[in-house]
C-alpha cells in the first residue's frame, strides 16, 4: 500500500523528512476495524513527532492521526461496525499512522462519520473535537461553578484548531461565555464566526484586556499555545479558585504561582486513553458520535481551513511547513490518492 514515512527527524525543508514510500497492506486482529483513508489533517502533534521521534533501525515511522474513511476489514472481536461503514477517528499515538491508504484502529475509539460532510470535512473534526471536549468537559468541567464568578472562559490562541472546535462546543453545550484571542484580522473574524462573545488579543497583556471586558474575572482559561509566554497573566486575570487548562509544551511550568488563589491546574492529551487502554476507552467513540450528531443537526460545523490536495508527500511537507510557521487558520487536510 502507499504510505508517506520518514527514518530519521529531519527538518521539513529536507525532502527526506517526508517520503513516499510503499508498506504492506496491515491486517486487522482483535478488535481492529481496517479502515481505508480516504482523507486526513494534520496537526501540531505530527510535526512534533516528526521532530523528535526516530524509528528502528531501518524501519518507517508513518505519522498522521485524523482521518475519515472506510472500514473494508474487521478483527474477530469487533462489535459496533461493519464493513462499508463509513468512520472518522484520531486514533492512537503508539501505533502507525494515518499517512497511508488502509489502517488498523480500535473500534472503541472510531466514530461515524456526519453524513452531511465529504471526506475533508470530516477529517478535520476528530483530533481537536476530542481534545477541546475533554479539556472542556473531563478536565475543566466548564459547567460547575466558580463562587463570585459569572460563567466565563479565555480560550488562548483561539484561531487555531483545538480552540476552533473548543469555542463551538462550548457556545453549543453550555452558557458560559467565551473570551477568545486572536492577533491578526483574519483570525478575529474566525473566532467570532465560531461564536466567540468577546476576542482580545494575545501579543499584548491578556489580564489588562480582560479586566476591560464586563464578564469579570473568568472562572477557566484554556490555554492552547505559548502557555509560558503567558502563564503569569494568566494567573493574574484567573479568578481566586479558578481552573487552568493547557495542552501545548512549555519548557517549564512553575505551578507555585497558582497556590495563592488556590488555582486549579489541567492537562490534557486526548491520545491518555487509547496509550494506557483506560477503563473509559470506550467515551472516545461516544463523543465523536456526539459530534457527529451535532454536525448533522446544524450545531456544529467543520474547521476546515485549507486543502492541499492529495495525500502525498509533497503534500504533507507544505502542511507541516504551514503548522510550524504558526500561521495557519483551522485544520490543514489532504484527500485521497493519485489514481
Amino acid at each position: 500500500m502507499r504510505a508517506i514515512g520518514y527514518q530519521t527527524p529531519l527538518p521539513i525543508e529536507n525532502p527526506a523528512s517526508l517520503q513516499d514510500i510503499d508498506l504492506p497492506k496491515p491486517v486487522p486482529s482483535g478488535r481492529d476495524l481496517l479502515v481505508e483513508i480516504r482523507a486526513v489533517s494534520v496537526n501540531p502533534v505530527d510535526t512534533k513527532v516528526r521532530r523528535s521521534a526516530t524509528p528502528e533501525a531501518g524501519q518507517w515511522r508513518v505519522l498522521g492521526w485524523d482521518a475519515a474513511g472506510v472500514v473494508v476489514g474487521t478483527g474477530p472481536d469487533v462489535t459496533d461496525f461493519s464493513v462499508g461503514d463509513e468512520v472518522f477517528y484520531a486514533g492512537a499515538i503508539n501505533r502507525p499512522g494515518t499517512n497511508a491508504e488502509f489502517h488498523l484502529v480500535d473500534e472503541r475509539i472510531v466514530g461515524r462519520k456526519p453524513r452531511s460532510l465529504n471526506w475533508a470535512e470530516a477529517a478535520a473534526l476528530p483530533l481537536t473535537a476530542i481534545t477541546a471536549w475533554e479539556m472542556l468537559f473531563d478536565r475543566l468541567d466548564i459547567r460547575r461553578s466558580v463562587p463570585g464568578t459569572t460563567s466565563s472562559i479565555l480560550i488562548i490562541g483561539g484561531a487555531g484548531g483545538v480552540s476552533s472546535m473548543a469555542i463551538q462546543l462550548a457556545k453549543v453545550l453550555t452558557d458560559i461565555t467565551v473570551i477568545a484571542t486572536a492577533s491578526r484580522p483574519e483570525t478575529q473574524d474566525w473566532v467570532t464566526s465560531l461564536g466567540a462573545d468577546y476576542v482580545i488579543d494575545h501579543s499584548k497583556p491578556l489580564a489588562a484586556q480582560v479586566a476591560a471586558l464586563p464578564t469579570g474575572a473568568p472562572g477557566f482559561v484554556f490555554s492552547t499555545t505559548q502557555t509560558d509566554r503567558h502563564l503569569a497573566e494568566i494567573v493574574e486575570l484567573l479568578a481566586p479558585q479558578g481552573h487552568f487548562g493547557l495542552i501545548d509544551d512549555p519548557s517549564e511550568l512553575d505551578a507555585a504561582p497558582l497556590k495563592r488563589k488556590s488555582l486549579s491546574l489541567h492537562w490534557e492529551l486526548m491520545f491518555t486513553r487509547s496509550l494506557f487502554g483506560t477503563a473509559d476507552i470506550s467515551a472516545q467513540g461516544k463523543l465523536l458520535n456526539d459530534v457527529s450528531r451535532l454536525v448533522e443537526e446544524g450545531r456544529l460545523r467543520t474547521t476546515l481551513g485549507k486543502n492541499l490536495g492529495l495525500i502525498t508527500a509533497d503534500n504533507l511537507r507544505e502542511a507541516h511547513a504551514l503548522i510550524e510557521s504558526g500561521q495557519a487558520k483551522g485544520k490543514i487536510v489532504l484527500a485521497g490518492f493519485a489514481a
